[in-house]
């Protein structure tokens, strides 16, 4: 199945919105065609562009550069919404993780991450979770729905709300890098993630640049090469295994695309080379991928390829399957790695308190029965 039709299987349900449309997630043509709906100029949807995604404006009549006029038409006819945060945890670390409820009720949670030299903002592309990998906390939750472009860059919006950081081009800005890991497969959800990347990539608003936006996949191969030609942001692949068997077991999706084709993609991923390196996670799970022999695997597999390695202790979550490999396994594992000539730094978590690192986000939304959702006539 394509990520097109699963996007389309599993779309976010804006046909049956009703009220005032938010123009908060909107993108440029899109801003501008509601802006020509209402007989104004094109240059009315720029400066909108500015006040939603350069200033954060939330209310109409905070935008001062427009008539009072055509600000109590927008008013009456569009809204400025995010999702709503239900709840709003910090870390002992600094970490910080929202709950976000949708327009239709759904939720998802996303992640923002301090640090000495930058602030990564972890975002999620679907409610629920496409795949269904064994370590990963989010994959015990199915699939509810892909979210819209709007959707991923609301909660981008309520970050930057929660934590000061308007305006985008202010001088000490705390969110600097966007990873696209949170909750589901952004690859499965193709085109709602591209639409909302292009949106913060754009300089005259949320402005973050290429270098600074990861995509993560579990190996989606149809749709790695899309992803480096149209967005050309930087790819990390979830391996987390080096033989076909046993990344079977870990990350079902390998059934279909196996390590060849997987590692045959990300050689040709555009734009990939040595100052600009794919990232592979993989993730320290006790007796099962964390032996010598996996090591020396990994590094034979990754030997002509531009690549760092992401060492994941495994965070735990009640009924996880798994135990987090030895610090001394873990140590050992990374020294065969540096000692082959790869980068393998040792990933430090992050938010375990709040159940906010790498594999831990989950939220309690389900996807309605069928009788459900034709009694919704969805």
């Amino acid at each position: 199945m394509s990520g097109t039709a699963h996007a389309k299987h599993f779309a976010p349900p804006e046909a049956a919105a009703t009220g005032p449309r938010n123009l908060a997630g909107l993108g440029r043509a899109e801003l501008e065609a509601e802006v020509r709906g209402l007989g104004e100029p094109a240059f009315r949807a720029r400066q909108l562009w500015h006040w939603i995604y350069h200033q954060g404006a939330r209310d109409f009549e905070t935008m001062t550069t427009l008539s009072k006029g055509f600000r109590a038409r927008l008013a009456e006819a569009y809204v400025l919404e995010r999702p709503r945060a239900v709840s709003a945890l910090l870390s002992t670390d600094g970490t910080r993780k929202w709950l976000l409820r949708l327009a239709d009720g759904q939720e998802v949670e996303t992640v923002y991450i301090p640090e000495d030299d930058r602030g990564t903002l972890c975002v999620s592309a679907q409610v629920g979770c496409t795949l269904t990998c064994r370590f990963c906390h989010t994959g015990t939750q199915a699939l509810v729905r892909n979210l819209s472009a709007g959707e991923i860059v609301g909660q981008i919006l309520t970050a930057l709300d929660d934590i000061g950081d308007w305006p985008r081009t202010r001088e000490g800005r705390r969110v600097t890098n966007l990873v696209m890991m949170g909750m589901g497969e952004p690859l499965y959800n193709f085109d709602n993630v591209a639409a909302a990347i292009r949106i913060v990539l754009d300089d005259e608003g949320l402005a973050l640049s290429r270098r600074k936006i990861t995509l993560s996949t579990a190996g989606v191969v149809p749709l790695i090469e899309r992803c480096g030609a149209e967005l050309g942001v930087g790819l990390a692949v979830s391996l987390h295994a080096v033989r076909d068997s046993l990344r079977d077991e870990l990350v079902p999706l390998n059934r279909k695309y196996p390590i060849a084709e997987l590692l045959a993609a990300c050689r040709a991923y555009p734009g990939a080379h040595n100052a600009r390196r794919i990232t592979f996670e993989y993730v320290m799970l006790d007796g099962v991928n964390d032996s010598e022999a996996d090591a020396r695997e990994l590094a034979r597999l990754l030997g002509d390829l531009p690549a760092k390695v992401n060492l994941i202790p495994f965070n735990p979550w009640p009924g996880a399957p798994y135990r987090c490999s030895s610090r001394r396994a873990i140590a050992r594992f990374a020294k065969i790695l540096n000692d082959a000539g790869l980068s393998a730094p040792v990933r430090v978590s992050r938010g375990q308190d709040i159940m906010a690192a790498c594999g831990q986000l989950k939220s309690a939304s389900q996807r309605p029965r069928k009788s459900e959702r034709e009694a919704a006539g969805t």
